[in-house]
């Protein structure tokens, strides 16, 4: 009986980004990424039907574009970089188009589920072959204790609850 040798992929960060988006006072919406980021795909073909996927962010590495609200998310009220410095997704399951996995965020670990289209694989001019995905899906906050919250002098929530992942990743094969 053969064994399937596994070809392992690592994340391009120059061409990838892991982002979010949320409600703010439930009118617009607030856009922030992570900065320091790791992530690897180990697969036994090209098709990545088989594929696991690991990612590990730096909590510390948030970032919206707002120096004050970046210093609120890394705080006790939201994901207590001190305390918890890393939040991780380990894949259980991929089916060419469903990501399951489970995600890690201060001492919760809650299984999710993203979306994913594979947008092919290529060989850059430099004569590496990458691959493409999109990956999306959403997560309710207060589940991963990420549970601050005010209200507005007229009724509205400061936060929303449910969180958008956005995650554009290339892999370069190794």
């Amino acid at each position: 009986m053969e064994t399937a040798v596994k070809t392992k992929w690592n994340i391009d960060q120059a061409h990838s980004s892991v982002g979010f988006k949320v409600k703010h006072m439930m009118i617009s919406t607030v856009k922030g990424q992570f900065d320091s980021y790791s992530a690897a795909v180990e697969t036994a073909d090209d098709n990545f039907s088989d594929a696991s996927f690991e990612f590990a962010a730096e909590v510390a590495s948030i970032n919206t574009n707002n120096a004050d609200r970046d210093a609120h998310l890394k705080s006790d009220d939201f994901f207590n970089a001190a305390g918890f410095p890393e939040l991780k997704f380990t894949s259980k399951s991929f089916d060419g188009s469903t990501l399951v996995g489970d995600l890690t965020i201060k001492e919760t670990t809650k299984e999710i589920s993203l979306d994913v289209d594979i947008n092919g694989v290529a060989v850059d001019p430099y004569g590496q072959t990458k691959a493409g995905f999109e990956m999306s899906g959403k997560i309710n906050r207060k589940d991963f204790g990420l549970s601050w919250s005010a209200v507005t002098e007229a009724g509205s929530v400061v936060v929303g609850e449910t969180v958008t992942l956005v995650i554009d990743a290339q892999f370069i094969k190794s």
